[in-house]
């Protein structure tokens, strides 16, 4: 028996800063402790190659999993832990500290690769306006 396969990725949507976010721009997430967060892990990943990555790429490779894999690991062991990982359901982007926290919007195009956006950028209100694309908020940090 096989084991389903969950994902985060989404298609032709734009998740929008969380209604609760502080930041009125968007910033980069700081270290903690001198260690780098998984917020700081997802900024990277992605602000150094936008529509490179889809939302399990980045999901993964910031993940505890994904980060404890050995740089010498095999192609296969990679594949098995994926696999593993997203055998249950996963947080998406809409979660992550970068819209809920550090003020951006995250878009993912046709093909489910993602970019992220300042709240104060043109093209984050584009993206805001858009009538193509599924409108979403990454989720509030607190209750309403």
């Amino acid at each position: 028996m096989t084991k389903p396969v969950h994902t985060t990725n989404c298609f032709n949507t734009f998740i929008q800063v969380a209604e609760d976010c502080p930041a009125r721009t968007g910033e980069e997430p700081p270290l903690r402790a001198g260690k780098p967060t998984v917020a700081c892990l997802q900024y990277g990943m992605i602000a150094k190659a936008p529509y490179k990555y889809t939302s399990d790429d980045v999901i993964f490779a910031t993940s505890a999993p994904g980060r404890e894999l050995a740089v010498k690991a095999t192609k296969t062991e990679k594949q098995a832990a994926r696999e593993a990982f997203f055998s249950r359901g996963q947080a998406c982007m809409r979660a992550s500290s970068l819209g809920k926290r550090f003020g951006w919007g995250v878009h993912a195009d046709s093909k489910g690769r993602i970019a992220i956006y300042p709240i104060e950028s043109k093209r984050y209100k584009a993206l805001a306006r858009d009538p193509r694309l599924t409108q979403v908020r990454a989720m509030r940090s607190k209750r309403a």
